[in-house]
């Protein structure tokens, strides 16, 4: 029997030939990751541990982006916490306010991550990286605190759902539509501990910003993680972010799948999640109205510039809705100027919303933005749990960005059609 994407990735970083599904196995780390909010627990337990310094200084990384700016005294304590560990240890890799962007939109930005890489962070879509053809997957502060020290980490080896996608997606449907079906499909467990691995010549459609997307939101389906299939589009990206060589892992033929699912990119329709789950999905065309008080375009999933640029398409020259409010996020600093650049926060300003820094902020229930009780929310975050962006009365919507922009100008969960 063959291997799967991931399994070859984590066989290569265990110095093993082949790995078989349920094989427990000591993996080599190419980075690891921690934020405001899961490093300090990290830290605590990295002291616990008596290792002096971290296993490898430009292979630790700590993103300053939940809580970030300050958000109040605890956040405040939380990264200075993470700003003295790093300035001991004399971590390379330490992003702070000004530098700091959302980090699963940060890191492949900065070619912290390329093709081939095994990557663990604590945080739960770390698992954005397979996006590029690097294994990435969520764990605990414990373990984060052990991978820091020893550069290794324990794996039970996942088996694999394949999804084999074909032809070519319609206008201002994007990748944040094909994961909303695909888990409306499968359900929240129905990749439990297993790998999501994307193939097929529809990947070919697929820009870098839309699998970055789907990989993210492979844990809303219970994944271990989420990989693509390295083609152009993946090595032109990571050879324009990183001066790292990419290693490209292919799938055997006969590698070992539990369920193949063939999606038809051409047949995806805009769709949105329901509270209080990600399976919970609809297409817009058969939505009844639903009034909506605030909508957000941002978060790891979707604050990329593309996603800004098809908001501002279908925003410019509009206003948002009376008592809509309506919260831009670009994901990191560099797409903040380039959004800026391009005229994109002109277009949004003038359209009635507001434009926030880099912050994770809304998606967590943080701050800029949270709901009030009954108060309803179209977002392009990644979760709508119970009380996930504020009251726990209140509603979460996930949908792309544009079904987004088109929500905060009609006042209501809409598509671009229907205000353009």
């Amino acid at each position: 029997m063959g291997m799967t994407m991931t399994q070859k990735i984590l066989a290569a970083h265990a110095g093993l030939d082949k790995v078989e599904a349920g094989q427990l196995i000591l993996v080599n780390l190419d980075l690891v990751l921690g934020n405001d909010i899961t490093s300090p627990v990290a830290i605590k337990e990295f002291n616990k541990l008596g290792a002096e310094n971290v296993f490898d200084k430009n292979k630790v990384t700590m993103v300053m982006d939940h809580f970030a700016p300050n958000k109040d005294i605890k956040a405040a304590e939380q990264c200075k916490m993470c700003r003295d560990f790093c300035g001991e240890k004399d971590i390379t890799n330490f992003y702070d306010v000004g530098e700091m962007g959302i980090e699963h939109a940060l890191l492949p930005e900065k070619g912290l991550v390329v093709s081939g890489d095994a990557v663990i962070g604590a945080d739960s879509h770390t698992c954005t990286y397979g996006a590029l053809g690097a294994f990435s997957t969520g764990v605990g502060s414990t373990d984060m605190a052990c991978g820091m020290a020893t550069g290794k980490a324990w794996f039970k080896v996942p088996s694999a759902i394949k999804f084999e996608l074909k032809g070519k997606l319609n206008q201002y449907v994007t990748g944040k539509d094909v994961i909303l079906h695909i888990i409306g499909m499968i359900g929240v467990d129905g990749a439990l501990y297993r790998s999501m691995e994307f193939t097929g010549e529809g990947l070919h459609s697929l820009s870098v910003s839309d699998r970055l997307c789907m990989a993210n939101m492979a844990i809303e389906a219970g994944a271990k993680n989420g990989i693509f299939e390295v083609d152009d589009k993946t090595i032109a990206y990571v050879k324009e972010h990183s001066d790292r060589e990419p290693v490209v892992y292919k799938a055997d033929d006969d590698a070992v799948y539990d369920e193949t699912y063939v999606i038809d990119l051409s047949k995806i329709k805009p769709t949105v999640s329901f509270p209080h789950l990600p399976e919970n999905t609809h297409t817009v065309d058969e939505i009844d109205d639903i009034k909506i008080d605030q909508v957000v375009i941002g978060s790891c999933t979707n604050g990329r510039l593309e996603d800004l640029q098809i908001a501002a398409e279908i925003m410019n020259g509009k206003k948002v809705a009376k008592n809509v409010r309506t919260i831009i996020i670009p994901a990191t600093q560099k797409i903040y100027l380039e959004a800026m650049e391009q005229g994109l926060l002109k277009i949004f300003i003038e359209a009635g919303a507001v434009v926030s820094t880099p912050t994770c902020g809304p998606c967590l229930g943080g701050y800029m933005g949270i709901l009030a009780e009954g108060e309803k929310a179209v977002a392009t975050t990644n979760r709508n749990f119970v009380g996930r962006m504020g009251h726990i009365d209140s509603e979460i919507y996930l949908a792309s960005p544009a079904v987004a922009a088109a929500s905060a100008i009609a006042g209501k969960i809409a598509e671009p059609k229907e205000v353009l």
